[in-house]
């Protein structure tokens, strides 16, 4: 699929907007729903109009989960995601001339802590806890949803892209000279570079073998050891060699301060892209250190922005 229409649902975030200007670059009518008056489609609107004619839809709706869980905001980050599949669903059964595929946004952290083995789609173990309860459950209204297009669920690692995501507050961690191991340093640590996000993409929407869980991961996952030392290499300049260390304690008190979880930082994520692998895709950055240098020359000095929840 070389040109098309594609609608993309919750498409104001740091994936979304890169996803957007990558595909209108390629020469596609983008249509977007969201919550703004500025999108062609809003959720309480008759969403079967704007899908009607597509060629594919890619949903990438859901609240940050950088943030701490409480009763508010986990039922935020629950309901953000599962309502609007279940949206997108039913305007996908109603709707003349569907799209031919739907890819709906799910996340690497469904499968266990892993330290022993990597987690394909296959062979994969699902874990336990509110953030893979959030994902089973999102999972599942994108696969009972009652329409017959083809359905993939984009089981996505951490996003490495300049200009926002998880990549800022590490960033700006080495540049303050706390870019040492976080925890025990051992936990695996799952990637994939944004630009590699759209093309994989545009991988499964060309192929249409591909259905079900597709993990989004580059294949040369790094320990948190190895990750914070290629940070502080590529963005810190002249700091000492070893930055300091952040342990567990820290992390759950500074996650207190900023508003966020430290499972994001210490759960080990060990996910493998077994379908894009087999199925022929070709990363364009396979590796760390050659994703971060690249990174690096799009990103200013000094601290970055960073939004918090």
């Amino acid at each position: 699929m070389n040109s098309g229409v594609i609608v993309m649902a919750g498409a104001s975030g740091f994936m979304g907007r890169r996803l957007q200007e990558a595909f209108r670059h390629d020469g596609f009518e983008v249509r977007t729903i969201g919550r703004g008056a500025q999108n062609d489609a809003q959720w309480d609107d008759d969403l079967a109009a704007v899908l009607d004619g597509a060629d594919a839809l890619l949903n990438l709706a859901g609240r940050s989960v950088s943030c701490r869980y409480t009763k508010k905001t986990a039922d935020e980050i629950f309901s953000s995601r599962t309502e609007t599949t279940r949206s997108l669903g039913e305007a996908l059964a109603r709707c003349p001339n569907p799209p031919s595929v739907w890819l709906n946004a799910s996340t690497g952290t469904i499968y266990r802590d892993a330290r022993d083995r990597p987690q394909d789609e296959v062979d994969g173990e699902l874990g336990t806890g509110f953030s893979v309860s959030v994902a089973r459950a999102w999972e599942r209204e994108l696969f009972d949803a009652p329409t017959s297009v083809r359905k993939v669920a984009l089981r996505t690692t951490i996003v490495l892209g300049a200009d926002g995501g998880a990549l800022s507050p590490l960033i700006n961690l080495a540049r303050l000279g706390f870019s040492g191991p976080q925890g025990d340093g051992d936990q695996v640590f799952s990637w994939i570079h944004l630009d590699d996000v759209y093309c994989a993409v545009r991988h499964i929407m060309a192929d249409e073998r591909i259905a079900g869980p597709v993990n989004l991961a580059s294949p040369h996952p790094v320990t948190n050891r190895t990750l914070t030392a290629a940070v502080r290499r590529h963005f810190a300049g002249r700091l000492p060699d070893r930055g300091v260390p952040l342990p567990r304690w820290s992390l759950e008190f500074g996650g207190r301060v900023i508003r966020t979880e430290p499972e994001l930082v210490l759960k080990s994520r060990w996910v493998e892209p077994g379908v894009l692998t087999t199925t022929g895709y070709e990363f364009a950055f396979p590796g760390l250190d050659e994703a971060l240098a690249d990174i690096a020359k799009e990103t200013p000095r000094g601290l970055l922005r960073v939004q918090l929840g």
